[in-house]
Parts: structure tokens; sequence; C-alpha cells
């Protein structure tokens, strides 16, 4: 199978949980600026949240353009990255709306260390289809920031409990390592 189904069904999930995601959102009663304060935290975790879809969406764009073709293992491999993409609406909402407490920020941070999982099995799934020889496996044959991520996300997730502000610090620099897409698929498909 091509990947062209594929691409487009995890656009479309891609695209509601964004749209989730906003509708979760709600403007404050009042008209200043000042009313706008208790929402802060919501608004943050809602931003944290669309890059971190954003980088996702990016990371899976280039990961099936070195894609030849699709089976079975990788279209469930997809669909486990994107069950837990889809809970990122109720783990933003909750701990935006509980401002960072400790439960709220580890159930962010655990749907963020599964999903890096699922990648990660997608990763794995896409390359014992095409071979360790193949473009993708070339790339993430020692890919030590994905390694380094599920580290991060593993050690937020136990920090939220005591430190859930550094919890989310943690999250931020996860994100930040991953806010420039993977260019060594480009390279190597460009080769």
């Amino acid at each position: 199978m091509k990947t062209g189904r594929l691409e487009a069904f995890s656009d479309g999930v891609l695209a509601i949980i964004i749209t989730i995601m906003v509708l979760g959102m709600s403007a404050p009663e009042g008209y200043t600026f000042e009313a706008l304060k208790p929402i802060l935290p919501i608004f943050l975790t809602y931003v944290l949240s669309f890059v971190y879809l954003g980088i996702y969406w990016n990371n899976h764009h280039h990961l099936l353009q070195a894609v030849n073709k699709v089976n079975g293992k990788i279209l469930w491999a997809n669909l486990n990255l994107l069950f837990w993409l889809s809970l990122l609406p109720f783990a933003t909402d909750w701990m935006g709306k509980n401002h960072f407490e400790d439960n709220p920020t580890a159930i962010y941070g655990t749907v963020l260390f599964m999903a890096a999982i699922a990648f990660k099995i997608l990763v794995y799934c896409v390359i014992k289809n095409e071979g360790k020889e193949s473009n993708v496996g070339k790339v993430y044959k020692k890919d030590k920031r994905m390694n380094l991520s599920l580290f991060l996300y593993f050690a937020g997730v136990v920090i939220s409990f005591f430190f859930p502000i550094v919890s989310l610090i943690v999250y931020l620099v996860v994100a930040l390592m991953w806010v420039v897409p993977d260019r060594r698929i480009e390279k190597t498909i460009n080769e």
C-alpha cells in the first residue's frame, strides 16, 4: 500500500485534535487584560501542546516521505501514535485549568512519554518493513535524540510529583529539541 491514505488520515486526525484543543479554551467574562490572568496557564499549556502537535505532524510527514509502502503493522503503529496524541487535549485542559499541579502535570508528561514511545514503535515498524539499509533505517539506526526525549519525559513525570514547574521546563526543553525537523531524512531522500 502507498502512504497517501495514511498521511491524509493522520493529517485529518491531527487537525481534529488541534480543533478540540482550541475549543477547550474559553474567553474570560471580563474585558480587561486583568481578566486574562486566570486563563494564562490554560493558554500557555495550549501553546506548548500546539507546538508538540506541530512537531509530531512535521516529523510524521518527514518519516512518511522516506517510506515506499505501508503494511498492517505500520497502520496499527500509526493508530497507536494517533491514540496517544488524541489524549493531548484532555491532558492540556486538565493541566492548564489546575495551574500546573502535580497530578495533571504527571498525566500530561505521561501522554507525551507514551506518544514518543508510539512514534518510536512506528519508526521501528517502518524500518522492519523497509529494511535496515533503507533511508529510514539509516537515519534512525542510532537515534540519540529520540532516546534522550524518552528519558527526559520519564524524568519529567517523576519530577512532577515534587516540582511540577521543573517538569514543565523539562517538557519545554524536549519540545525545543524537536522544533527543527529531522533533516537527516531530507538528506537521505535527496541523495
